[in-house]
């Protein structure tokens, strides 16, 4: 795919949400991170269902560390591996109280270095919270990276790099929140919706549906 055909993709997808966001409800940086930490193998949605009573009770690394893990879990069974998750949201909460005064730092080695924290969640977080200019790259964009052949690679870290390539400037900042949600909802895994879709023209993708 040649650079004029990649920025007509990502303008269309810019015109038609010009203002792309998470779909994860929080209200600061650290419900964020134990948000994008929970939605591992589950969905926004029911990621949403169970924050809505654990940011209430816990919204704070402080109060998260106070709640315990028996108390996360209660909140949080409902979410596929609840049990690993609520161990890790807890421990993650102590250590930002220990290395970083409770904040949540804006750096990819310190996210990293947090339990249940991997390269995907943390540039979820260094994008949404922290405003840089970061590709997280999660199934449905590397599928629909590979499928429309807007950055292919065999790896999730090779699309990765390929779209931080590939990716215009102005574009960047807003390209996962674009691209994630168009595979969840246009370019589906099982069947895309290609009468629906505002870049079907421009896809490269061979076995368009009708």
């Amino acid at each position: 795919m040649n650079a004029a055909k990649r920025r007509q993709i990502f303008e269309r997808l810019r015109a038609g949400n010009p203002h792309p966001t998470t779909e994860l409800h929080y209200a600061t940086p650290f419900q964020l991170l134990v948000a994008v930490v929970l939605s591992a193998q589950a969905t926004d949605k029911s990621v949403n269902l169970a924050s809505a009573t654990l940011f209430p009770a816990a919204g704070t690394p402080e109060r998260m560390l106070a709640l315990g893990e028996a108390g996360v879990k209660e909140h949080i069974r409902r979410i596929g591996l609840y049990q690993t998750k609520a161990k890790n949201v807890v421990a993650l909460s102590r250590l930002l109280i220990e290395r970083h005064d409770g904040e949540v730092p804006a750096a990819r080695e310190a996210l990293e270095a947090l339990p249940g924290v991997g390269r995907k969640t943390a540039n979820v977080v260094l994008n949404t919270a922290f405003g840089q200019p970061t590709i997280a790259v999660d199934t449905h964009i590397f599928r629909v990276a590979n499928r429309i052949g807007l950055a292919p690679g065999k790896t999730v870290l090779e699309v990765e790099n390929r779209l931080l390539k590939v990716t215009p400037d102005e574009f960047r900042h807003d390209a996962h929140h674009w691209l994630i949600l168009h595979g969840r909802y246009v370019c589906k895994a099982r069947k895309p919706d290609c009468l629906r879709c505002t870049i079907a023209d421009l896809c490269e993708y061979r076995e368009k549906t009708a």
